[in-house]
């Protein structure tokens, strides 16, 4: 980390010489310096240049976070909050706030458009094209940033050749577009890099140094994954299907294999356990072969695709003061050994996301199996990845408990995970009318052992074992070795509630009905939670049960990714789904329409409810903050 650190200053150094437009002076009004040698046409040069495209995601991380889980329903305040946070939680921000900045934004998009425009893409090592994976990398750094615009201010203008000061954008007249506007814009133009026979993979400088837990990789975008996010915004559910397939299947392997297990003596969303049901086979409960907990994730392993690498200190750049909001002092200079846990907490999980934990059932393997009759059983334990992104300090003689939030206690901002891919293919393939396919991401994983004629999950349907091997061909002869039955592929809800499959992976055989997590018992329990919710007549048609499962999948949402930021945007999307229709003839619209006009704002502003928020969220307009370009 180090050693990247030092990267990126020498980055900034270079990015300042009279040679190039500098990151900070770039969109100042006040800047008069001019481009002197606009060309980029040493490999040394651009390396540098797309390292010092990282300096302006830094600067954003922390308003990249704020802005999406404040506004969302997982987090919490306290008396300690910071009035700009619980300004945004309240929905009360002005343009005042200090997390309320696009021009954080738009230094990112600015830099990449310098770099667009000027960098020398015919420079070749041989026959090969020795700029381009770094070009196209830069042009979905600029495609993510200008969507994250789109979802935070709606409706936001729109350039891409390099300007000198932020002035210009609106001396320029640039046009104003959403989410579909700037999709249209940008979507073509990424298209030409991705295919069956063009792979374009994002440039790891080398590769992971042996000194440093650190991959340069991960500071940038798969143009698959990039796209698929695109397109599921704006309802083209078959176009962001395909891509993310596309991106799964070009894997080498699956990484989307860790697991966290409860323990006996820990507290799950605030509720102690002192002992575990009498049928708990304590001696195997680490799931089939897990090569890893789930909480090492956040330490850098298995799951990242994208994240936000923050400095060790702020001599070596930019600095986050997430860890600290949540608890934790990242940069405290104590070696004494003391904790460096506070009490000036200022963001806790809610109680809706306690709810939430709480309520999830927990599978596990009872005494009472044997090696032919293997026996799953559930009790409200709860989901466990609660339990393995906090930290808790128990005060007996208060008979309290002290909670820290510790996803960011690394300094690495999670942007995206396989698990984001794999969830957002589900939601796709829910929408386009194949909820078992998108049941069976969280029940069993996208396995093999799925489409078997013989011995195969019956809840998938011909209709749909057909789709995962020809248009959606995940499962085809080709690409099935990359998701073969082995320990370390099942389904995201595994993560947290333990045994949900069906599937006996030392027998290598699937035993249907072995658990209760079945795709019709959990549909038909969230119909009866709709309708209770959200007092609307439910009926028994595939499109309520598209409904059912996409709140299902909002639920998944909130035990994976719970206050990395995303969560606002998840509700948003979810709510204009469900008010929406379907950019293709095979996807299916919105809501039933025994639900009622506008069922999506009306979803989205009673699941935010208990904030007290100060605008009426069942309208679209008051989703979004008011657009500031100051710094």
């Amino acid at each position: 980390m180090k050693m990247m650190m030092s990267m990126l200053g020498a980055a900034l150094f270079i990015l300042q010489s009279p040679v190039f437009v500098s990151c900070d002076d770039m969109l100042e009004t006040e800047s008069t310096r001019q481009v002197f040698d606009p060309k980029l046409d040493q490999k040394t040069d651009t390396i540098f240049y797309a390292l010092g495209i990282l300096q302006g995601m830094q600067q954003m991380a922390d308003q990249y976070v704020f802005q999406g889980e404040m506004r969302g329903d997982l987090v919490q305040t306290t008396p300690y909050t910071d009035n700009d946070l619980r300004y945004l939680a309240n929905f009360s921000a002005t343009t005042e706030n200090k997390y309320d900045s696009a021009y954080v934004y738009y230094r990112v998009i600015n830099n990449c458009n310098y770099y667009i425009a000027h960098v020398d893409t015919t420079l070749r090592t041989g026959s090969d094209f020795v700029m381009m994976n770094e070009y196209v990398a830069v042009k979905a750094v600029r495609a993510w940033t200008y969507m994250q615009l789109a979802r935070v201010y709606g409706t936001v203008p729109f350039y891409t050749e390099p300007l000198t000061q932020i002035s210009q954008i609106d001396e320029g007249h640039y046009p104003e577009l959403d989410m579909a506007g700037i999709v249209s814009q940008l979507a073509g133009d990424l298209e030409q890099y991705t295919g069956a026979d063009k792979l374009y993979p994002v440039p790891d400088y080398g590769g992971t140094p042996s000194y440093a837990n650190f991959d340069p990789s991960y500071i940038f975008f798969p143009v698959d994954v990039v796209l698929g996010e695109m397109y599921l915004e704006t309802g083209q559910y078959e176009k962001a299907a395909n891509h993310y397939v596309r991106y799964l299947t070009r894997l080498a392997e699956n990484t989307h294999s860790a697991f966290m297990q409860p323990y006996s003596n820990g507290r799950m969303g605030g509720r102690r356990f002192t002992e575990l049901p009498s049928d708990w086979d304590n001696s195997n409960q680490n799931f089939p072969r897990a090569y890893g907990m789930w909480q090492s994730i956040f330490n850098g392993y298995n799951d990242f695709i994208t994240y936000i690498p923050m400095a060790a200190s702020s001599l070596e750049g930019a600095t986050t003061v997430l860890p600290l909001t949540y608890g934790y002092d990242f940069y405290a200079t104590d070696k004494t050994g003391n904790s460096r846990y506070i009490d000036e907490t200022q963001l806790v999980a809610s109680d809706s996301y306690l709810n939430l934990v709480n309520q999830t059932d927990f599978y596990y393997l009872s005494t009472t199996s044997t090696t032919t009759n293997r026996v799953i059983s559930s009790v409200k334990l709860g989901d466990t990845r609660y339990k393995a992104v906090v930290h808790e300090d128990e005060d007996l003689e208060s008979d309290s408990v002290k909670v820290w939030i510790t996803k960011f206690n690394n300094a690495r901002i999670p942007l995206y995970r396989t698990s984001t891919v794999l969830l957002h293919l589900a939601e796709a393939f829910n929408r386009l009318g194949m909820p078992d396919a998108a049941f069976a991401i969280l029940k069993d994983g996208i396995n093999e052992y799925l489409i078997r004629e013989e011995g195969g999950a019956a809840y998938i349907t011909p209709e749909t074992r057909l789709a995962l091997t020809t248009t959606y061909p995940l499962l085809s002869d080709a690409y099935k070795s990359h998701f073969a039955d082995t320990y370390n592929n099942f389904g995201i809800h595994m993560h947290g509630a333990g045994y949900v499959s069906d599937y006996d992976v030392d027998n290598r055989v699937y035993l249907p009905g072995l658990t209760t997590y079945q795709l019709d018992t959990i549909v038909g329990l969230k119909l009866k939670d709709i309708q209770t919710v959200y007092g609307v007549n439910v009926g028994a048609t595939k499109q309520d049960s598209i409904n059912a499962m996409e709140d299902i999948l909002c639920d998944e949402y909130a035990l994976e990714f719970a206050f990395e930021g995303t969560r606002f945007y998840d509700l948003c999307r979810l709510a204009r789904h469900k008010n929406g229709h379907a950019a293709s003839a095979s996807a299916f619209d919105g809501s039933p329409a025994t639900y009622g006009a506008n069922y999506g704002g009306r979803w989205l502003a009673r699941k935010l409810a208990f904030k007290n928020p100060t605008v009426n969220l069942e309208e679209e307009s008051n989703w979004y903050l008011p657009l500031t370009r100051k710094k």
